[in-house]
């Protein structure tokens, strides 16, 4: 049999004994130590002298960091595979995916039966895995929102809700011998896991043949299944490679309890098996793929135009295709749905330039660059196209408390930075939602808790280093590319990735957090003496407020404000002006630090499931005109927006001048944000509210077209950024987040 080209893998068979109680565990510890790659124990759950499996795997995953771990196997008849599926699930997701599922029919029938079990034949128990692996792989089957129904005659579920999705892409290998579970591997297993010492001369050739035939006739390819094989200790180096070259077997797993014979078999058989398939492997023109071996049933879901192949190898082995293990994450943001083509999630800087440069050889697909989680426009995702996940770039280092210097990645959420810097007296106003992630609102402007009094999250920028559409890593600052610099904060989705930021973060510690209700029936006049009372307040007060539509005769309005101090007086006098613009009809006012007011609303438990195409527009206004406040009651009055936001700007963010950054309207006292539908008539109403704008918001506008671009920037910060764009991205690689084309023939003037 040829060899499958698997990556070498070395593992221990240790006995489950529970006493002493803890000899198992010490002994796994050391296998980890040792160098060994996997652990296994075997399952038995009849024998008393033994420790209950699947306990003893989730105390060795709490003991250890990298070894992964695998019942060898576990008895199927005693397992429910729906509960099994949720614990593999889970285990894989506490340990970081680091569990495999070894898993049999059963042997010792009597023994199950004894126990409670079944007391099936042999082919019913072959028959009953087969049903399991169906269930077990639809439990995980999280992408897919059908609940599950399986008919089985020995294990079924009757819509049974789907999840968690485990890690990674959990293995299942099945330990057999007889041609009926061969098949069953062939049809529907990862891998086979026989014992040596139970084979005959020719077993696992004959094996092999079997489940390769199954597999072929199944339309997969043999290759998707691993082979593995308990081996004794004393089966020598040369016999191991024979195993690898001629039989297939990837991974070996040595039977042994004793610590020294492990430490031997670490240092000297498993180097010398290494070597020698290594130099067999050359000598046949075969190498190792550096990427898992895709099934058949998720290689049919890969799309056109993507050449999944031809990854580089950095990239290959965490890349994630619609038919894979973790798709599911990709498919929903918070507003949106999507679905691409293949997500890239590198590590590295060098990585993210490889998943550059691969962007590149595929200019013509839509390219989503994501961050952490939260974002309303939802552009990080997309249809059919690549999408770079940055979510391993999520490191928040202090660099100087003192100063309030400090280093984030963009895979950061704003919550776990709040929670970072809370210890140290500091915090960066960044947006009014903990789940957002740090990317894409620093690179766009960043309107949060404390604008009126420091400003946006971007003017806290210090410096940014990105990777730009040529793959090169460029570090920008006020002094090192000022152009690029300048771009970055307002228009960084257009000119390329950002990989880390410093910030300079002010001192803040704990502050009054207000929620006022408001009878806003008299919606017109509320929102003048909002505007007004906003204005005319103390720089520590930002706030927003929130309407929609009537509820019979009346219309109320939510509003959150934060006011920097932690004296209740000063809290209250600050808030008392904007308390008495309209009745109150509820009211709550507490003492909280900052990274508890950016969690108060982030459920972390609950994974984003949104599937539509949110409608959303927005618009940066100086004062809240009766003019504007009329249009916007008649606008509210006739349902065309559920969800009408106007949040305060203004303060510092006007300190700064509105040629210094991309962001350009400087002036605006307020951000106004509108959701509909295409149906409710939102976009008719707010062409009615557009002559009260000077500008708008981009990370609150679903249009993308050049009107929307327009609005975006004043006319000459869009010339500055057409001819950056020349510069750094001539050729729009990154052109899915308001696309600014590249121009060489606008004038040049000083931003508006």
């Amino acid at each position: 049999m040829p060899d499958y080209g698997h990556p070498l893998r070395f593992g221990t068979f240790i006995t489950p004994v529970n006493a002493p109680p803890a000899r198992a565990v010490e002994l796994a510890v050391i296998s980890e130590e040792l160098g060994f790659d996997l652990v296994t124990f075997q399952d038995h759950p009849y024998q008393p002298r033994f420790h209950d499996t699947w306990t003893l795997l989730t105390w060795v995953a709490a003991q250890t960091q990298r070894i992964h771990l695998s019942g060898n196997v576990l008895n199927g008849a005693l397992r429910p595979p729906a509960v099994l599926a949720r614990s593999a699930a889970s285990l894989d997701l506490l340990s970081g995916g680091r569990f495999e599922l070894g898993l049999g029919a059963g042997g010792f029938w009597d023994a199950i039966a004894a126990m409670g079990g079944p007391a099936w034949t042999p082919g019913q128990g072959v028959d009953a895995l087969g049903e399991a692996i169906e269930i077990i792989r639809g439990v995980w089957d999280a992408a897919e929102r059908r609940p599950l129904r399986v008919a089985g005659q020995r294990w079924h579920v009757d819509g049974a809700k789907r999840g968690p999705e485990p890690a990674h892409e959990i293995p299942i290998w099945l330990g057999a011998l007889k041609p009926r579970m061969l098949r069953l591997i062939g049809r529907a297993a990862d891998g086979w896991l026989p014992s040596l010492p139970y084979l005959q001369p020719g077993d696992l050739q004959r094996g092999n043949a079997t489940i390769d035939e199954a597999a072929l006739q199944a339309g997969r390819d043999p290759r998707e299944i691993v082979r593995l094989l308990n081996v004794g200790p004393q089966t020598t180096a040369d016999e191991l490679v024979r195993l690898a070259l001629d039989d297939g077997v990837s991974t070996f797993i040595f039977m042994g309890d004793d610590p020294e014979t492990l430490r031997h078999l670490a240092g000297e058989i498993v180097p010398a098996v290494r070597e020698g398939v290594a130099a067999g492997r050359a000598a046949a023109g075969t190498t190792t793929p550096t990427a898992r071996i895709r099934t058949s049933a998720a290689r049919a879901k890969r799309l056109p135009g993507i050449d999944y192949d031809g990854l580089p190898e950095s990239l290959a082995p965490r890349a994630i295709e619609p038919g894979d293990i973790g798709y599911a994450r990709y498919t929903s943001g918070y507003l949106r749905g999507g679905a691409p083509g293949l997500v890239l999630r590198p590590e590295t800087t060098d990585e993210v330039t490889d998943a550059v440069r691969f962007a590149a050889r595929h200019r013509e697909l839509p390219l989503g660059i994501f961050s952490a989680g939260h974002g309303l426009s939802g552009r990080s995702l997309n249809r059919g196209g690549l999408v770079i996940d940055l979510g391993a770039f999520n490191a928040i280092e202090v660099l100087d408390a003192a100063s309030g210097r400090v280093r984030i990645g963009p895979g950061a959420r704003w919550l776990d930075v709040a929670r970072a810097l809370a210890p140290h007296g500091l915090a960066l106003t960044s947006g009014d939602y903990g789940g957002v992630g740090v990317g894409g609102l620093a690179t766009a402007g960043g309107v949060g808790w404390f604008a009126r009094e420091h400003g946006l999250t971007i003017d806290h920028v210090l410096s940014v280093d990105v990777v730009l559409a040529s793959g090169e890593l460029v570090h920008a600052s006020a002094e090192h590319e000022p152009e690029l610099f300048w771009a970055m904060r307002g228009a960084g989705a257009n000119f390329g990735i950002a990989v880390s930021f410093e910030f300079e973060a002010p001192r803040v510690g704990r502050l009054g957090f207000a929620q006022l209700a408001f009878d806003a029936s008299d919606t017109a006049g509320f929102l003048t003496r909002w505007g007004a009372a906003i204005e005319a307040s103390d720089r520590r007060v930002t706030g927003s407020v929130i309407l929609g539509p009537a509820r019979g005769a009346a219309r109320y309005a939510q509003a959150m404000i934060a006011v920097d101090s932690d004296d209740p007086d000063t809290i209250v006098e600050l808030l008392q002006p904007i308390a008495e613009i309209a009745p109150l009809v509820d009211q709550s006012v507490a003492l909280a630090t900052y990274d508890q007011i950016m969690g108060a609303f982030v459920d972390e438990s609950a994974p984003q499931q949104a599937q539509g195409e949110p409608h959303s527009h927005s618009g940066l206004i100086r004062h809240l005109t009766p003019e504007f406040a009329a249009t916007t009651a008649a606008l509210l009055d006739a349902g065309a927006s559920y969800f009408f936001q106007l949040r305060a700007v203004g303060g510092a963010v006007a300190d700064v001048p509105a040629d210094a950054t991309a962001y350009g309207w400087r002036d605006a006292n307020f951000s106004v944000a509108a959701f509909g539908t295409r149906s409710s008539g939102l976009d008719e109403w707010w062409r009615r509210l557009e002559p009260h704008f000077e500008g708008m918001y981009l990370s609150f506008e679903t249009d993308t077209g050049p009107d929307a671009l327009a609005r975006a920037f004043p006319p000459a910060h869009l010339a500055r950024l057409r001819e950056l764009k020349l510069r750094y991205d001539p050729s729009g690689l990154f052109r899915d987040n308001f696309f600014i084309e590249a121009s060489a023939d606008l004038p040049r003037s000083s931003a508006a």
